[in-house]
């Protein structure tokens, strides 16, 4: 028996009703989560069991979920996982009143949306949380349209069931489709998160069971001898690309797993959209539909002119806009697919209920190269050696630190930084991580271009570097260098300036990055029309550029939205502040713990 066999003591607490939960599972979907949902169409939105209008309730709460013969502790919202579609069209205001009937504090953060800081729904960072049996009023216009989501930013609550989507119609209505369903993507584990993060602690690739063994060596799989004794010998894995694996996760789309075989309707010839969502914890996905091309017409909400493509990584917390046309065939697969390849949820498009489209197999499991170390090996000399625990000699003739200060010189050294990126490239251009040899499209960021014109022209004022940075042995995870829990001092921007970001990846794994509040311009072809994201990956050992606008005055979060990391520590807080016209009420932000919770004195 594994250590992924034995039952922990919530899975023998719980078990016990999984079968009653499996046999009245739909109890669990919201209307538009379950099973035959037959969408939305253009002129009739608000599907059965919406919630729209001026005024809405959510409730958290405690409930159980099951998936797959796995049953567990969840945390909901109105008592379904995934939570309550929110409906709203741009132009009008909304009152959002939230009661927490937890035992512990929790709150609401509504992802991507453009809003006053302080309905953000940060505690610590933005506002001071909902306290157990308290209620809180989120109330802002919405200024915006496009596909969002909601979520918890309390603790672990998010990778417990604490999410759902958001659709903002656009004031003017939308004709481009006949036929729209809602996909949120999600991983869950019986495994209560903290305890995840307790075993990673212990050992950073304990949910991985897809190292490289002597018998594939022997069968000429993977990396040869000698490129293995080279990686052993730098203490790193080219398989180590998810913390948390299909090991512990079922992996689900609108909370159903393969078993449960999530179908959505469709009618020969009809232009469906689907507004897909990865409210994921820790897995970024691989989204196909096979024998169907995806035409990518938003990215976070945003407009872009179509491009078509196969496949599309989508990050954590990242949503794109597909129009699809499927056409006789009675049955499609929609896979999501772990980027570890540790496994893969199939849902179906069908014609009519009963039908379903067939499972593929998993494809091979990727490995990390040289580029993924920040290193770019273009007119290198290959006998050149990697040296990670000396420190640089200051010369690359015949060695090359990967922990060499100088490329780095903001950083602060210490045990959480076991890695600097050499030679970052910019990686917007590059086929996301797993997916080089696909042999069918697959989207990259460059191949985005924004619908509209890009809101401001001016060129950024300055730039600043900000690492991403890890022990990922040791599991520690850090901006710059500087975990939050010990209070770094904010990144400031002054209001309306324009300042160009360069995310740098020097650690191993890729980096969703989520900034609160804003949106920016990746920096990728040529101005006018670049891509507008609130959300970028940032692909290990490289290099994600944007150009911010600092347009909404307040205190902002800006992390990695895989949740583990964020918990760990790689986050900061954003002030945007109008020097102009101080604030008396304006706050220097204090140290928080990792739940938010202000310890006091100043950051």
């Amino acid at each position: 028996m594994t250590r992924h066999q034995s039952l922990d003591r919530r899975r023998f607490i719980t078990t016990s009703g999984a079968v009653a939960a499996a046999l009245g599972s739909s109890a669990f979907f919201p209307a538009w989560a379950r099973n035959g949902t037959a969408g939305s169409t253009a002129s009739a939105l608000a599907a059965p069991g919406t919630l729209t209008g001026n005024d809405i309730a959510l409730t958290i709460g405690d409930s159980h979920f099951a998936t797959g013969g796995r049953a567990g502790h969840a945390v909901t919202v109105n008592g379904t996982l995934p939570a309550p579609l929110i409906r709203l069209r741009e132009g009008q205001s909304v009152r959002l009143s939230v009661k927490n009937t937890l035992a512990e504090q929790s709150s609401i953060h509504w992802h991507g949306l453009l809003l006053p800081f302080d309905m953000d729904g940060v505690p610590g960072v933005s506002f001071p949380g909902i306290d157990p049996g308290q209620t809180f009023v989120y109330d802002f216009p919405l200024i915006q349209s496009g596909t969002y989501w909601y979520h918890s930013h309390s603790g672990m609550q998010e990778a417990m069931g604490l999410y759902g989507p958001i659709v903002v119609d656009p004031a003017g209505g939308d004709d481009s489709y006949d036929r729209e369903h809602v996909l949120v993507l999600s991983d869950f584990s019986t495994m209560h998160p903290h305890e995840q993060l307790r075993r990673l602690k212990r050992m950073g690739g304990y949910f991985n069971e897809q190292r490289q063994t002597i018998a594939g060596l022997l069968a000429g799989e993977g990396q040869s001898l000698s490129e293995r004794l080279e990686w052993a010998a730098m203490r790193m894995d080219p398989t180590d690309i998810s913390d948390v694996t299909g090991a512990t996760y079922s992996f689900l789309i609108n909370g159903h797993g393969n078993a449960e075989n999530w179908t959505g309707m469709f009618a020969p010839g009809e232009r469906v959209k689907l507004r897909v969502i990865n409210a994921s914890s820790m897995t970024n996905f691989n989204f196909r539909i096979p024998g169907l091309s995806l035409t990518v017409v938003a990215a976070d909400g945003l407009a872009v002119q179509p491009v078509e493509t196969d496949e599309v990584q989508i990050a954590i917390a990242e949503t794109y806009d597909f129009i699809v046309t499927p056409v006789e065939q009675p049955a499609y697969g929609i896979i999501a697919e772990a980027i570890d390849r540790s496994g893969q949820v199939r849902a179906t498009l069908a014609t009519r209920m009963g039908v379903a489209a067939p499972i593929p197999t998993i494809r091979k499991r990727p490995l990390l190269g040289m580029r993924d170390m920040g290193m770019d090996m273009s007119g290198m000399d290959m006998g050149d050696t990697l040296d990670l625990s000396q420190p640089d000699a200051g010369s690359m003739d015949h060695s090359m630190s990967m922990r060499d200060p100088s490329v780095a010189p903001g950083v602060k050294m210490g045990p959480g930084v076991a890695t600097l990126s050499p030679m970052p490239a910019d990686r917007l251009g590059d086929v996301p991580t797993g997916l080089e040899d696909a042999g069918h499209r697959v989207l990259t960021y460059a191949q985005l271009r924004s619908a509209t014109p890009n809101p401001d022209a001016r060129l950024p004022s300055r730039q600043i570097d900000v690492h991403l940075t890890a022990n990922m042995e040791r599991y520690m995870w850090s901006i710059d260098g500087e975990d939050f829990a010990s209070g770094p001092d904010p990144i400031p921007f002054r209001l309306n300036e324009r300042v160009r970001v360069n995310l740098i990846n020097d650690t191993m794994m890729p980096h969703p990055i989520h900034l609160h509040g804003h949106f920016f311009e990746l920096v990728t072809g040529e101005p006018g029309h670049r891509p507008r994201k609130h959300t970028v990956n940032v692909l290990p050992g490289g290099k994600a550029s944007f150009d911010l606008t600092a347009d909404a005055v307040g205190d902002w979060a800006f992390h990695c939205h895989m949740l583990l990391h964020m918990h760990s520590g790689m986050m900061r807080v954003v002030t945007v502040r109008d020097t102009n016209h101080q604030d008396a009420g304006q706050h220097k932000p204090g140290k928080h713990d990792m739940n938010g919770h202000d310890m006091g004195g100043e950051g």
